[in-house]
């Protein structure tokens, strides 16, 4: 599958993956300099291959209620909240982030690797006042992230909103989220409108200096700010508690996996950072963690070098005993076991 914007990315060179089933620019010159771009100014991403679920009419509401450990009553018009779909036993299906036009109308907006099955979870068990339409052949998302954002944006007369508040304008949904950690917005926008506002983002990151920006960089800019990766961090395996996202959970309503999960919130792991001691070794998903004494105490779900800190870090779950900050561990890569120490999942502030 390709997004709207895959013949642009083709032209600037961009080094194209397969991801999840989506033909995806992994980085145009490196993913470093790319990711330096988000936190030094500003960069802009493709992030069309996410999926966009309509969940509209009277029952919408109550929908969200039963779907979602989150309290979404309270939501006001404009609000973006992030949370999680959970299965019977309380375990993270996916996450998601959801926007409310108003009491008949909100949009999810699932990862690309499980929208049909999102979808499939929607319908399921929605009430039946309700209609669920996936609309995400029909729609570009464009990620513009950085602190230079807010100038970016203003050069094109569109207003910036408000972290986690979202607006419309000219058939365009602008909300206040990310996935990197630095100010930025994202634009949800009609597939036959995304190659016009994709130029004119470039055209603006160029006269500063900067460009735009793959998966790779997405990946690394997450892991330094310790947000979760649906398919990697967690997989229907791990409930919001082990995820070090308990914020999520309300429990003053009824939801699906509510009963399991009110008996998980002292998991044996949680989830942390791990930032490595010696230059050169970086984690992967897999390797084991062990405490000084070589006792295993956990797994490496998410790693890689951060650019920010020029030091291996990774991402995974470890026992509560030994989860406190600046811990020692060692990290099993290849056959050595290697020195790191313990973080908070937002390795760098």
């Amino acid at each position: 599958m390709r997004t709207a914007l895959y013949n642009e990315h083709v032209k600037m060179n961009g080094n194209m993956v397969d991801f999840h089933g989506w033909e995806m620019p992994l980085y145009y010159e490196s993913i470093i300099k790319e990711h330096m771009y988000v936190r030094g100014k500003c960069g802009v991403f493709d992030v069309s291959h996410m999926g966009d679920i309509f969940i509209t009419g009277k029952g919408a509401g109550k929908t969200l209620m039963k779907l979602f450990p989150t309290d979404t009553s309270n939501m006001n018009k404009g609000d973006c909240v992030y949370t999680a779909f959970l299965d019977d036993n309380g375990n993270m299906i996916d996450d998601t982030i959801i926007y409310k036009f108003n009491d008949e109308k909100f949009l999810c907006v699932p990862n690309a690797a499980t929208t049909l099955n999102i979808l499939n979870h929607i319908i399921k068990n929605k009430e039946k006042n309700c209609d669920v339409v996936n609309s995400s052949n029909e729609f570009a998302c464009i990620a513009i992230q950085g602190k230079e954002s807010v100038n970016i944006l203003k050069n094109m007369n569109i207003e910036f909103p408000e972290p986690f508040k979202f607006y419309e304008k000219n058939g365009m949904i602008i909300s206040g989220t990310g996935y990197t950690g630095e100010v930025g917005c994202e634009i949800i926008i009609k597939n036959e409108e995304a190659v016009s506002l994709w130029k004119k983002i470039i055209t603006e990151l160029k006269a500063i200096g900067c460009g735009p920006c793959g998966l790779g960089s997405r990946d690394t800019l997450r892991m330094e700010k310790g947000m979760l990766l649906s398919g990697q961090d967690f997989n229907s395996d791990r409930n919001p508690f082990e995820a070090s996202v308990s914020f999520i959970v309300n429990n003053n309503h009824e939801y699906i996996g509510k009963e399991k999960l009110l008996n998980k919130q002292k998991p044996d792991r949680i989830f942390r950072g791990v930032i490595m001691d010696e230059k050169g070794s970086f984690p992967r998903h897999g390797n084991l963690i062990y405490n000084i004494e070589g006792e295993e105490i956990g797994i490496i779900t998410s790693g890689s070098i951060s650019p920010i800190l020029g030091k291996g870090i990774a991402l995974g779950y470890i026992n509560r005993n030994s989860s406190k900050s600046e811990t020692a561990v060692l990290i099993g890569i290849r056959d050595k076991k290697l020195k790191g120490k313990v973080s908070r999942p937002r390795i760098v502030p």
